[in-house]
């Protein structure tokens, strides 16, 4: 069938809207068609080839929407259901097998090298190549199709439009601090980036009764959007002189957490170096590869961990309906980080997203 698709041609450039060509379903594929789709930094990570992702290529991998079609061998969904699509991975794999989908064996191949798992494209255009299934759905596209494995029926009692942002950013901040943390209350904890990451962590940590609940960055609008959703305690990095005396006094000595979503290393350096003895820091900031960041070594010696947290830490078909629970209860109010744009200002929206003047886009398919 013939679709609407934003594709990327060279970096750093604006995406392309052209026709293209979407294979029909195979036996464990779901054709979708889209109703939401957010964007997200590792979007254009992928666009500027930090990761070496083929181009061209149709990105997009927050899509929500309604299931048109389904393969002969897929029994999860069927036509008319609501769904989110979220990251892919093979289910075969010791991680997998183990419950942990997120830290699959194959998550790169499958989720960034532009194709299936045996390489094809399900799009195509007339004179070249097309790469498609980006995280196994590239949802950059009026219809999209997903496999069985990363699609997640959904409630129809939640808008549909909003639930794209669920498959992977407000689920990675979000299950950091629900499935990898897992903070007491009364924990103190530090997000360094309040972007879509940071702010959905800083919803879950409200949750959880983290106090204090420091949010650092350097947009004053993304701090201001901190304070209204639960952050006890700001920081503005670009204009405060010492932010790590800040957080040591806010803390009495130091935090018992930190979530690092910057991918920068200096302020990976700070979320380490603001932990308490015995503290943890999260890292989920996307990072080119090659990226390094050194610590003194006695640092870490104190009792630090650092880990590293992929996708909230979480399984996307209990995870993700447990967020729109919550969200239909008034507990977590994510939609307050969205802006929506129609598909065809998808590249005024990346704009936007990347100037920090917007902290979630979502593009809507009319």
């Amino acid at each position: 069938m013939k679709i609407r698709a934003a594709i990327v041609r060279q970096q750093k450039q604006p995406l392309s809207l052209e026709e293209v060509e979407l294979e029909d379903p195979r036996p464990d594929e779901v054709l979708v068609r889209l109703v939401g789709a957010g964007i997200c930094h590792t979007d254009l990570v992928a666009r500027d080839q930090y990761y070496p992702v083929p181009h061209p290529v149709v990105c997009g991998h927050e899509g929500a929407g309604i299931v048109e079609r389904v393969g002969a061998g897929v029994h999860k969904v069927k036509p008319g259901d609501h769904v989110v699509l979220t990251y892919m991975w093979c289910g075969r794999c010791p991680s997998c097998l183990a419950g942990q989908p997120a830290y699959c064996r194959q998550a790169f191949a499958l989720n960034f090298a532009g194709g299936r798992e045996d390489g094809s494209s399900p799009l195509h255009q007339p004179g070249g190549e097309m790469h498609g299934a980006f995280f196994g759905q590239s949802s950059f596209a009026t219809h999209a199709l997903a496999h069985e494995r990363n699609t997640v029926k959904v409630s129809p009692e939640a808008p549909l439009e909003i639930l794209g942002p669920l498959g992977c950013g407000v689920q990675t901040g979000a299950g950091t601090v629900m499935n990898a943390l897992r903070p007491t209350v009364g924990s103190s904890l530090v997000i360094f980036g309040a972007g879509a990451v940071g702010l959905s962590a800083l919803l879950a940590a409200k949750l959880a009764g983290c106090s204090p609940l420091i949010a650092v960055d350097i947009k004053p609008n993304r701090l201001d959007l901190a304070r209204v959703l639960g952050a006890t305690h700001l920081i503005n990095a670009a204009e405060v002189a010492d932010p790590l005396g800040t957080i040591n006094r806010i803390t009495r000595g130091g935090a018992d957490y930190t979530l690092e979503a910057t991918g920068l290393p200096h302020v990976f350096q700070q979320a380490v170096h603001s932990l308490a003895p015995g503290g943890v820091c999260a890292f989920v900031g996307a990072a080119p590869f090659g990226m390094e960041a050194s610590f003194d070594m006695n640092t870490i010696l104190a009792g630090r961990t650092i880990r590293g947290v992929v996708a909230g830490h979480s399984v996307p078909d209990l995870f993700i309906p447990q967020l729109i629970r919550l969200y239909l209860e008034g507990c977590f109010p994510f939609d307050r980080l969205i802006k929506f744009y129609p598909f065809a200002e998808i590249n005024q929206a990346i704009a936007d997203s990347e100037s920090g003047a917007t902290v979630k886009p979502v593009l809507r398919f009319e």
